[in-house]
């Protein structure tokens, strides 16, 4: 599956209301609440970096869709949409060989904290700016390459 637009992908996060966070460390809430806490932690913590704030909003898309593979599900699927950084950091969060990386290390860092964290993140339509910013800037750079 490929997502083709950003009101695709708003479908999506929104069919992650009611869907329970699983997984390590737990926590409270669903899938859709995580991503609004997880993108708006990495938003006060870079507010320029606009790719690395919308991964951490669409983390979920994948453990909604591809339990067994979360992440490789997600980073194709967003891939032609919102470009080959987000996908590569969606794609790599998880694994542990990617310490190294300091983007990487935040959204896991973000991703961790927003299982337990507790604030207003706000709404999903809050990002639809964001999202596609980052498909424009992803569209006219695809028609380079």
């Amino acid at each position: 599956m490929e997502l083709r637009s950003v009101e695709e992908l708003m479908d999506l996060l929104y069919a992650c209301r009611g869907a329970r966070l699983t997984g390590p460390g737990g926590g409270a809430g669903d899938l859709h609440g995580h991503a609004l806490r997880t993108a708006a932690l990495l938003r006060r913590a870079r507010p320029a970096d606009k790719e690395l704030q919308v991964a951490g909003l669409v983390c979920p898309v994948g453990r909604l869709l591809w339990p067994g593979d979360p992440a490789g599900g997600a980073a194709g699927a967003v891939r032609p949409l919102l470009g080959a950084r987000v996908a590569r950091l969606l794609r790599r969060h998880t694994q542990a060989a990617a310490a190294h990386d300091d983007d990487l290390l935040r959204l896991r860092q973000a991703d961790e904290e927003a299982r337990t964290a507790v604030f207003d993140a706000g709404v999903l339509e809050d990002w639809r700016t964001v999202l596609e910013l980052v498909a424009a800037r992803n569209s006219r750079l695809g028609a380079v390459d």
